[in-house]
């Protein structure tokens, strides 16, 4: 975990594809995050099934070099990796949420379980109440 006041932040798959290879579209409050030491900052399974699959599928060519080397990336930034655990899967596949994607599910429910903020620019989140949300 972070330093002593930090506050633990979860990345949604773009934030993290973002800090990788586009730090300038990340949003103040994000960067302010990212950018601290002290803030304890995580990856859920979840963003790393979606980075895989959506790479297969050809919706993120872009994402081999993340892919290739992604446990090294994660060390370079001091992320840190979280298992999707049974609890998240059942908070996941339980929310009254009308949103259906299966990633984002599983990320408001990694987050909303832990009390962790997510940091995100996605508008839908925001519908969720219980979730925590910063961009």
């Amino acid at each position: 975990m972070g330093g002593v006041g930090s506050v633990t932040h979860l990345l949604d798959t773009h934030t993290l594809l973002w800090m990788v290879g586009d730090p300038d579209r990340l949003g103040p409050a994000a960067r302010g995050v990212v950018e601290d030491p002290q803030q304890a900052l995580y990856v859920s399974a979840a963003s790393t099934w979606e980075i895989a699959t959506k790479r297969r599928l050809g919706r993120l060519p872009h994402a081999d070099v993340l892919v290739t080397n992604y446990a090294r990336h994660l060390r370079r930034l001091d992320l840190r990796p979280v298992p999707i655990s049974d609890d998240h899967a059942l908070v996941a596949g339980g929310l009254d949420w009308a949103h259906r994607d299966p990633f984002d599910r599983m990320l408001a429910a990694v987050a909303m379980v832990e009390g962790w903020i997510l940091v995100t620019r996605d508008p839908a989140f925001g519908s969720l109440p219980g979730l925590r949300t910063l961009w």
